[in-house]
């Protein structure tokens, strides 16, 4: 049976065994785009659960504009409206800030759980920049997005070479959660055109139309 409720690190043996999709950020705030993106990893990937990380703050983004984490987790719940997308503050509750922190928390408070990371083509270009970020690849298989206009150069970009050769092919990507890493996938299929950065700036509160409009 897949656990309904938010993830806490002491009850992590409710989840052994099952397949759990990641999607970490800022959620500032949370949208269509995200739902969007975990309901194609849920059935993309085969996975019985996507939690959304909703992070205490992201350490490549600025302070200023950055809602509190309460509301953040508030409107994260609102649009996420699906019984297998939990979002959580399990990050503030493990007291990390860094993706490979948190990854080594959820192994260690999660035996037998099998993590995939998703993330976007444009975190696939910057990921270098990130703390140990080729140890986030040889600790979890991960699935990247696309999302336009990232998409080529992440792909032709420093971390694609180096785990070149653990790339995996899109038609197996039903198996990605419990391939051993190093191991990722591009799922080339459009995503939803909602962007946090302009719902901010319109002042909507997270929910977009199909053309990524605000809705009032």
């Amino acid at each position: 049976m897949v656990p309904r409720t938010g993830p806490k690190p002491l009850a992590g043996t409710l989840w052994r065994g099952l397949r759990i999709g990641l999607l970490g950020g800022s959620f500032n705030p949370a949208h269509e785009g995200h739902r969007h993106m975990s309901l194609m990893a849920l059935k993309r990937l085969g996975l019985d659960q996507v939690w959304w990380l909703v992070s205490p703050q992201n350490p490549l983004k600025p302070l200023k504009g950055m809602a509190s984490l309460e509301d953040r987790l508030a409107i994260a719940h609102k649009v996420a409206a699906h019984p297998r997308i939990l979002p959580t503050d399990i990050e503030t509750r493990m007291g990390t800030r860094y993706t490979v922190d948190t990854l080594a928390g959820l192994k260690r408070h999660f035996p037998g759980t099998h993590f995939v990371w998703l993330m976007g083509a444009d975190n696939l270009g910057q990921i270098p920049r990130w703390r140990g970020w080729t140890r986030i690849f040889s600790m979890v298989p991960v699935a990247i997005f696309p999302r336009q206009p990232y998409s080529t150069g992440a792909l032709g970009g420093k971390a694609a070479r180096r785990f070149a050769k653990a790339r995996l092919d899109m038609t197996v990507a039903s198996g990605l959660a419990t391939a051993k890493p190093p191991a990722w996938v591009f799922l080339d299929a459009p995503l939803h055109p909602a962007s946090a950065t302009a719902i901010r700036r319109q002042g909507g509160d997270g929910a977009v139309d199909s053309q990524g409009r605000i809705i009032r």
